[in-house]
């Protein structure tokens, strides 16, 4: 499971639909993966405004990822005058695009729940007595 899917996902549970603590799940036991993939300028400057950055900062923080800087890098600032691509866009590619949790589990801040992460996969199936 790519990073970038995880600013996306929140606990499937309906108590915690309206808690703020719901986003973004946090990572447990987690074993990270590399998977190179071709370096896409414009994705990534066309992801940046949807992101969270905040949540974003603090997925890298808990695992153990270089720190992102305090603000959402500007998507004009990603490429030099020759349109080569900057060093930030290629660490964004990188920890977006290229690092992945191939096992491990994703932990609700509100309930707690924890939905596990098995090659990639999380399963957010719920038992009935959960939804």
């Amino acid at each position: 499971m790519k990073l970038l899917t995880l600013n996306f996902l929140t606990c499937a549970r309906k108590t915690c639909k309206s808690s703020a603590d719901a986003f973004p799940l946090h990572p447990k036991e987690a074993e990270l993966e590399q998977v190179e993939i071709e370096l896409n300028p414009v994705f990534i400057k066309n992801m940046l405004p949807r992101l969270d950055w905040e949540a974003m900062k603090t997925l890298a923080n808990e695992l153990g990822l270089p720190n992102l800087p305090a603000e959402t890098p500007v998507p004009e600032e990603l490429a030099d005058e020759s349109g080569e691509p900057s060093q930030t866009l290629k660490d964004l590619h990188t920890l977006l695009m290229e690092t992945a949790i191939a096992n491990g589990k994703l932990v609700c801040g509100n309930c707690s729940h924890e939905y596990a992460v098995k090659e990639g996969i999380a399963n957010f199936l719920l038992p009935s007595h959960m939804v």
